[in-house]
């Protein structure tokens, strides 16, 4: 909720020691008690205000990031966190944020010791560890894997905060900088192992579903291949191909859709197109986004199945040669996945930059979940807390 709420944003903490009643202009103030427990207080810091940040981050081990959009709002925290020897967590959706993050602060990060892991929410928890935990429930090598998405709602319908709908149009509104900046870090290319896995139409009808399905415009993908990258190139294992979609619907959904994508996409080229989606977010959405989000009821009846179909190479066969000979099928399911999934995601991933220290990578520095939680109990915490991964199926082919 804390997204677009104006430049005073709060940052949270996870088990930070109580602060004196008030700490010079950073404005940090104690406000009353945790119940039940022991005391906790509120330290209030702004974004616009690198001492209060500075403040914050001295005084905690893990800071969880929420101050969205966060290609306006989020290096400060982190800069913050970075130099004060916190580590810190954040659920952005963002690339470009997150990407630029690992190039700026990624090797300042390891020499503290520290650990900045993004995309800790519904982007992209699920596909990024779903995809770990498919490669690990498969008797073989697994070597390429589709996501298929969908979210079921009440009869309420579905709600979305419009920080969400800010971070897409600002997003695409500067794709060329991403590239430029891809090209800035230098990634090594990420080896195709086994088959190549095909690349679906934009827009396609999934017999298995009996849904048409589109590819998933989210960060997930561009957040999986970075973690595959560092398990390749740091622990020497099998990079998994990845291809991720979402569920639609009838025919009637995907006329809407498109019709609903070809203004956007026409609209976010101009600076007035981008004033108009983001002062009109309802409207240009079909009443998906709004500034208001979600209510009470439409979070209670919304859930989300992300269904995994991997491929492989048995035992003893080589994954260079032949076809893949084995399959199998998983799933992540949860609760309403922006509002409810995506803060136990939140809270499990700093539980387990706590609580599972030995298991993280062995220096710190600007991590995606499955690069840092790979080793951790965090699948098994976030089962126990609603979020759950489970096999479906392992057929052979």
């Amino acid at each position: 909720g804390a997204e677009g709420r104006g430049a005073r944003r709060r940052a949270g903490r996870e088990r930070a020691r109580p602060g004196p009643s008030r700490v010079g202009d950073g404005g940090l103030r104690c406000a009353g008690k945790a119940a039940p427990g022991e005391e906790v207080g509120v330290l209030l810091c702004d974004v616009g205000d690198a001492g209060s940040l500075a403040t914050m981050a001295r005084q905690t081990r893990v800071v969880l990031n929420c101050v969205g959009p966060y290609r306006f709002f989020g290096e400060p925290v982190v800069q913050a966190c970075v130099e004060n020897g916190a580590s810190c967590i954040d659920i952005s959706g963002e690339p470009q944020f997150l990407e630029g993050m690992y190039l700026k602060y990624n090797e300042k990060a390891a020499e503290k010791g520290v650990y900045v892991v993004g995309s800790c929410g519904f982007d992209s928890i699920p596909a990024d560890m779903g995809v770990l935990y498919t490669r690990d429930k498969l008797k073989g090598t697994l070597t390429a894997v589709e996501s298929f998405l969908s979210v079921k709602s009440g009869p309420e319908g579905l709600g979305v905060h419009d920080g969400t709908w800010k971070s897409a149009v600002y997003g695409l509104a500067d794709e060329d900088s991403l590239k430029k900046l891809r090209k800035q870090i230098g990634y090594a290319p990420v080896p195709v192992v086994g088959a190549k896995l095909k690349k679906r139409g934009f827009v396609f009808y999934s017999p298995e579903f009996k849904e048409y399905c589109i590819t998933f415009m989210g960060s997930d993908g561009s957040v999986v291949k970075r973690t595959q990258r560092y398990l390749h190139s740091e622990l020497q294992q099998t990079p998994v191909q990845y291809g991720a979609y979402v569920t639609l619907g009838g025919l009637g959904s995907v006329i809407k859709l498109m019709f609903m994508g070809m203004l956007f996409l026409l609209l976010v080229k101009f600076n007035f197109g981008r004033k108009l989606l983001t002062k009109y977010p309802k409207f240009f959405s079909g009443g998906y986004f709004s500034k208001e989000g979600p209510t009470q009821k439409q979070m209670d009846g919304t859930s989300f199945t992300m269904t995994f179909f991997g491929e492989g190479y048995s035992e003893g066969q080589d994954p260079q040669t032949g076809k893949p000979n084995v399959k199998i099928c998983t799933e992540v399911k949860g609760p309403e996945p922006g509002y409810i999934a995506t803060p136990i995601a939140m809270v499990q991933a700093a539980l387990s930059l706590l609580e599972d220290a030995a298991s993280l990578p062995k220096k710190g520095g600007v991590y995606s979940p499955g690069a840092a939680f790979s080793k951790t109990k965090l699948i098994d915490r976030l089962n126990k807390r609603g979020v759950e991964f489970s096999v479906i199926s392992k057929p052979e082919v």
